[in-house]
């Protein structure tokens, strides 16, 4: 398994994060990516996704932990986070199954 990552910026975390959630449905919208390209000053968005699609699912459950403890992300960091992956899975007006899923799932790994 190859080495995550850590040193990202508070941006290309959340950008990141975001890129992963657009995923759940197995495709990405084009309402999702323009919504997560809203989200970026500074960061590249291929560069950000070609190494979300080097990573499996567990590397990118991980990374994302990892950064957050890095970059100290308070509860109420976190919540703002969520806030974001909500109006992202609200962007393409549907809210399915697989997208609550992980918004519960996420929730529950993040919080701990």
């Amino acid at each position: 398994m190859r080495e995550i990552k850590t040193n990202w910026t508070s941006e290309e975390l959340k950008i990141y994060t975001l890129i992963y959630c657009a995923n759940t449905d197995f495709s990405e919208s084009k309402f999702e990516i323009n919504y997560i390209k809203s989200k970026m000053r500074t960061s590249n968005f291929e560069k950000i996704q070609n190494e979300f699609k080097k990573d499996n699912d567990y590397q990118s459950i991980k990374r994302i932990q990892l950064l957050i403890k890095d970059h100290g992300y308070t509860n109420d960091d976190i919540n703002t986070l969520f806030k974001e992956i909500k109006t992202l899975f609200l962007s393409d007006n549907k809210y399915d199954f697989l997208e609550k899923n992980l918004n519960r799932g996420l929730k529950r790994i993040l919080n701990n």
